[in-house]
């Protein structure tokens, strides 16, 4: 995999307060981290921001800024570092281009394994039914 860096200039981080339980600090700490990307306007390839666009992820905004929340551990830091690294995966993922698939036929022995399991399995039902004596 290769390694894509992003400028600091270009993401957004924004502290707030994490959700669910956290205890006396809940309602005082903010240490949830919400880090916003924009695609369209950094510095990556422009097949690199297609392929990030394309994504069929809901962080993904129409306006085409990544949100990512992170909200995992119960400090800023930690969870800054959880953020930059979602993104980094996320990016990491949408460079990897996949192999178009080749379209094969079934051997002619999986054809035959195939019809024999089908006879197998008939016969098993048959002999489910009811016997006439």
């Amino acid at each position: 995999m290769q390694k894509i860096t992003v400028r600091e200039e270009e993401l957004e981080l924004h502290s707030m307060r994490s959700q669910g339980a956290g205890g006396q600090n809940v309602n005082k700490v903010e240490s949830a981290v919400h880090l916003r990307f924009d695609i369209r306007a950094s510095s990556l390839s422009d097949e690199h921001k297609e392929r990030l666009l394309a994504l069929k992820d809901r962080r993904v905004s129409k306006e085409g800024i990544l949100i990512i929340k992170a909200q995992r551990y119960r400090t800023k830091e930690k969870n800054r570092e959880d953020a930059l690294q979602r993104l980094q995966s996320i990016l990491e993922s949408a460079a990897v281009i996949q192999k178009k698939r080749k379209e094969t036929k079934p051997t002619g022995s999986s054809r035959q394994k195939r019809l024999e399991s089908k006879e197998k399995r008939s016969a098993v039902k048959l002999l489910r039914g009811r016997i006439d004596w």
